[in-house]
């Protein structure tokens, strides 16, 4: 896959939310450090067919403290101040349409 450019991947994680696909990808680089990537990657149509939209985030090892922990924070507020009764543990069925293949 040209994307890696030789960086190995060691981990890979999908969570399909929707018309959305996540991908959590932990990849080596040459020194043998470690980062990991987050894709959004959403189906869209234009004219006769379809495409990938893909927005994707590297983070680095020295950074993972301060992104979970801002994301758990972030996640707590909305979970615990703003939307309070909504249940989060519902699993919503997607459309088989939907699904994403990673080409």
């Amino acid at each position: 896959m040209e994307e890696n450019k030789g960086r190995e991947e060691i981990y890979s994680k999908r969570v399909r939310a929707g018309k959305r696909t996540y991908f959590f990808d932990v990849k080596a680089t040459r020194s043998n450090d470690y980062y990991l990537t987050i894709t959004e990657s959403k189906k869209r149509y234009k004219d006769e067919g379809h495409y990938y939209e893909k927005h994707k985030i590297f983070l680095y090892k020295e950074d993972f403290n301060k992104f979970v922990e801002a994301l758990n924070e972030c996640v707590d507020h909305v979970k615990e101040e703003l939307m309070p009764d909504y249940d989060y543990a519902r699993i919503e069925d997607n459309d088989l349409d939907d699904e994403l293949s990673w080409e």
